[in-house]
């Protein structure tokens, strides 16, 4: 079949020679494709959308063969979850509870500590079936103890292949989702588990844990003067061997047992000699457990990153370990001295931490531990409701199976009648055919509202997503399943076909009338025969024609969002039809806000009458303006008075300018931290009033003028100044604006004020020099001051993402002078001597002058010599230098969480970071920056300690996932136990 495109052509390609009018029955159903040929199985390779006769590659080939009765269903043989014979039963991972699983098999397979747990009393032991404990209810354990008891009893009796051991990982609190250390692990649960144990009165089971996992070793120290030797003794439940440079385990075990010398400043106190001497150090493996636990240290410290670091190396180690050389006898034996001997069975991993050997002896160990009787009815109760679970699950799948034989015989039946030919037919949307053929979704009843066009027929555009099927076969559908409407013969749309024949002709018709228009624009238009266009309307009409015409010919398609549940989004809808009336239409772009002709004659073009006729075939609603059209006169009038109002602006702003010269031009100004001598009195005005009137001076015609001074903003609601003097002279500096008497006479003529404000000079005292003094009006309010103060400092501390600057120490100095020589102490007085330098006449870089090419005038103020090089304006922005580097933070970060950012930036590890902002150490790493002081734009300094540590021996970290290896955890474990005197047998796990 021809591809989807090449088929939608050929279904319109009548339109190419018929007028809208001339459309017939036999055109509607060409349209709709009626007659096209069906596809033959294995000739058409999968499902043809353009073709609603194609009925191949729905999903019938699953139907039409042989079908194996699995395929009905998606239950498993619950027999597969029935344990073998002989074999061990597994546990269920709960998603990162490997490492559990692992030590519950360990502990397990210790039949001396399973049957001293069976010994040990519980609260449950008088627990039977048949008396007073209701058969409905579980069974739910109190302690560890019972947990380990009815783990151990399910383990060793259940018929299940795996069991859920999500009590016991509940009542050890266990994160199910994270993965924990397994060696840390092990050391708090042999604790817990001794601790329990110990309340216990039979010294079978109290000590079971000390008998099993506990040995003894001596920390032997030995003086090179006197030969003195002095032990330590302690008891051990697993050996941590180091595995970084070895390849073997032996080695591993040798280099725990090697001796240390102990000289220089670790020399050891001998109280044989009194003194300090020469000593050698090792230990002495005294004793050792029924089980060995061996920890290979695979995590070391990582000082770059901060972290731990897994080392690959490889590992050999064999099945059984020959001990008897590492450990002392009472009496001395050549044994002692010759090497361990390695099994035969040997390994090699680089991912394996921890081995566990068991110790084999000479007597045949039982191997058969009897579980206790209230244990044993618990697990027969759960094997009995495993057994109804398996009984059930084979009902259901019987009832698929038969289920999926009669819907197979129904398929079969009308998939032979689905085909229409010449019969009558009706339209089925292919989606519902295909969930229909789909057993893993129930069929749903058929939905054809959303391939309606407005007229509640069937859209043209939607038959690529339509079957046609015979009459028969619809009919027992809808009887079954239900739904509609029925899309029959009769919902042909005659309307949406010759609404699409037209659009159609219109595309093919535009190229020639877009020459034929370019043509016409060429000729000049006489007399009042032409018409107002707008000349960008004109530049994009083709464009715009063919968007108008695309979108009629899809409005059905967006008219009707639903197709059996799924329904367009509404808001989504909503954006776009706002979209779609922000764009402007064709000719709407000479249409003033009254609706009537804009007054702008250069963005409008006068077309001729033949011009205008052809483009009103595309845009018949657009505007239309005669060349004899008046102009909107609203506007005329509001563009006079604009005219009137810009002038004015302008003589405003001119005498404004010409009033407050120097305000204007920012010159001369005077300064609090250094008073002018020839005046007593300052007013104050905001520095925002200041701005918005010199934006307004430079452009008039854009902004509006400035009436008011608005000093309410510098007072408090009790009408008190909220700026003390020293403020005004520093940080609040920036948001007023000082007046002199007679630029502030001439303020109160131009403008509203609504408070007055100002700062008077008093000399106190008749001692010479005076004491000066000043005095606001309004006062200080304080109250309203300290408020101001604790807001400022609240908002300085509750930044969300703010600038810092970290400064890396070099020897103890901030900033060295051959790294940052603009930054010396003299770099400030040697810019103030060049200021002071200039000649006159130069421009000051520093002032933005309204007139390029006027010079600034001299100051007339003699005494302003001196000040002028103090009020010289620089950046407040902070300047970065050689060794400094910019962090965004917040105030909720952390201090850990800025040495993180820190280590990124410095390459300096968050442990040999020394931090400190104005001399503060910043030392707690739980404190947020608002807390510590921080605030945007400040400088802390880093000083780095050097790390003295090797990193070149390390191992390289291992790339990729780790491999999870669950030896017993799943499967149970693999071989059996054979014991010989001081050998091992060995069970060990990867996680």
């Amino acid at each position: 079949m021809a591809p989807r495109l090449q088929l939608e052509k050929a279904a319109w390609r009548w339109a190419e020679t018929v007028r809208p009018e001339e459309v017939s029955q036999e055109h509607i159903e060409t349209a709709y494709r009626i007659w096209l040929e069906p596809c033959i199985r294995g000739v058409c390779r999968r499902n043809c959308k353009g073709n609603p006769n194609c009925l191949v590659g729905i999903g019938e080939h699953i139907w039409l063969g042989e079908i194996d009765e699995n395929s009905f269903h998606n239950i498993d043989d619950p027999n597969c979850e029935r344990r073998k014979k002989n074999s061990f039963v597994g546990l269920t991972n709960l998603g990162a509870t490997c490492y559990v699983n692992t030590f519950l098999q360990v502990w397990f397979l210790n039949l001396e500590l399973r049957q001293a747990l069976y010994l040990c009393p519980s609260t449950c032991s008088d627990y039977r079936l048949e008396d007073d404990i209701q058969k409905e209810k579980d069974y739910e354990p109190q302690t560890i103890c019972e947990h380990l008891q009815y783990l151990f009893a399910l383990l060793q009796n259940s018929n299940r292949r795996y069991i859920d051991p999500s009590g016991f990982v509940k009542a050890l609190g266990l994160d199910t989702g994270q993965q924990q250390d397994a060696q840390e692990f092990s050391k708090l649960f042999m604790s817990l588990l001794e601790d329990t144990l110990s309340k216990q009165k039979n010294p079978d089971v109290r000590n079971i844990v000390q008998q099993q996992f506990c040995g003894e070793y001596a920390y032997v120290t030995v003086c090179n003067q006197c030969g003195r030797e002095s032990k330590l003794l302690s008891k051990f439940y697993e050996l941590e061997l180091n595995i970084q440079g070895h390849k073997q385990l032996t080695d591993c075990i040798s280099e725990f047992l090697k001796e240390e010398k102990l000289e220089g400043d670790n020399r050891y106190f001998c109280e044989n000699c009194q003194s300090k001497q020469n000593a050698t150090r090792k230990i002495r493996l005294l004793s050792l457990p029924c089980t060995l636990n061996l920890q290979l240290m695979r995590f070391v410290f990582d000082r770059q990153t901060g972290h731990k670091k897994k080392l690959n190396t490889y590992i050999g180690f064999s099945e059984i370990l020959d001990m008897e050389p590492y450990v002392e006898h009472k009496e001395p034996s050549k044994s002692q001295t010759r090497k361990p001997k390695c099994g035969k069975g040997t390994h090699c991993s680089r991912n394996a931490y921890m081995l566990v050997y068991r110790l084999q002896t000479q007597e045949k160990p039982n191997t058969t531990v009897q579980v206790p009787a209230f244990l044993q009815e618990l697990v027969d109760r759960d094997n009995s409701k495993f057994e109804e679970w398996c009984i059930e699950m084979a009902e259901m799948r019987k009832q698929s199976v038969d289920k999926g034989k009669a819907k197979h015989e129904e398929v079969k039946e009308l998939y032979q009648r689905l085909p229409a030919g010449a019969e009558p037919y009706e339209f089925v949307s292919l989606e519902w055919l295909q969930k229909w053929l789909d057993e893993s979704t129930p069929t749903k009843p058929i939905d054809n509202h959303a391939c309606l066009c407005s007229h509640d027929k069937l859209h043209p555009d939607k038959i690529s997503i339509m079957k046609r099927i015979s009459e028969y076969a619809a009919d027992i559908f809808y009887s079954r399943y239900g739904g509609g409407p029925r899309l029959t013969v009769k919902a042909l749309c005659k309307e949406c076909v010759v609404e699409r024949c037209r659009i159609l002709r219109l595309k093919n018709q535009l190229n020639e009338d877009y020459k034929t228009v370019n043509n016409l624009l060429k000729v000049a238009v006489k007399g009042n025969d032409g018409f107002w266009v707008g000349k960008s309307s004109l530049r994009s009409w083709r464009q715009l024609a063919l968007e108008q015409l695309d979108e009629q010919d899809g409005d059905a398609e967006q008219s009707n969002g639903k197709m059996n549940g799924s329904t367009l989004n509404k808001d989504e809808s909503k954006e776009e039809r706002k979209e779609e009336e922000e764009e402007l239409n064709f000719n709407e772009d000479i249409l003033c806000p009254h609706g009537e002709l804009c007054i702008s004659e250069n963005e409008r073009r006068l077309v001729s009458k033949e011009a205008w006729s052809k483009l009103q075939q595309y845009f018949p609603k657009a505007p239309e303006f005669p060349s004899y059209k008046e102009c909107c006169s609203q506007c005329k009038i509001l563009e006079r008075e604009g005219e009137e109002n810009e002038a004015l602006h302008k003589m405003i702003a001119n005498e404004q300018k010409t009033s407050l010269p120097n305000l204007f031009q920012d010159k001369n100004r005077p300064c609090l931290s250094n008073w002018p001598e020839d005046t007593d009195v300052l007013y104050i005005v905001s520095q925002f009033f200041v701005e918005e009137w010199r934006k307004f001076v430079r452009k008039p015609a854009r902004c509006s003028p400035v009436s008011s001074v608005g000093n309410s903003a510098l007072l408090c609601p009790h009408g008190g100044l909220m700026f003390t003097f020293a403020s005004m002279t520093k940080e609040d500096s920036k948001l007023i604006a000082l007046i002199w008497p007679s630029e502030w006479q001439m303020i109160q003529k131009l403008f509203v004020v609504d408070h007055v404000i100002k700062i008077t000079r008093i000399e106190v005292g008749d001692v010479n020099p005076s004491e000066t003094q000043y005095i606001s009006e309004p006062k200080l309010c304080p109250e309203c001051r300290e408020g101001l103060l604790c807001q400022q400092q609240r908002d300085l501390r509750e930044y969300t993402q703010a600038t810092i600057y970290v400064h890396k120490v070099v020897d103890n100095k901030k900033v060295m002078k051959d790294s940052a020589p603009e930054l010396n102490v003299s770099s400030s007085e040697t810019e103030e001597d060049k200021e002071e330098a200039k000649p006159d006449g130069e421009k000051d870089p520093d002032f933005n002058q309204s007139n390029g090419g006027t010079k600034r005038q001299k100051i007339s103020h003699q005494n302003y010599i001196a000040y002028q090089k103090q009020v010289i304006r620089r950046s407040m922005r902070h300047r970065k230098v050689r060794g400094e580097k910019a962090l965004l933070v917040s105030a909720n970060q952390t201090l850990k969480e800025l040495k993180i950012q820190i280590m990124h930036a410095f390459s300096v590890a968050p442990f040999d970071q020394n931090l400190s902002i104005d001399g503060k150490i910043l030392s707690d790493d739980c404190a947020t920056l608002g807390t510590l002081g921080v605030i945007p734009e400040s400088v802390i300094l880093l000083k780095a300690d050097e790390p003295i540590a090797d990193y070149a021996a390390m191992d390289d970290v291992m790339q990729g996932k780790d491999e999870f290896v669950l030896g017993i955890c799943w499967l149970g474990v693999r071989r059996r136990w054979d014991f010989t005197y001081w050998s091992v047998n060995i069970q060990y796990f990867y996680f």
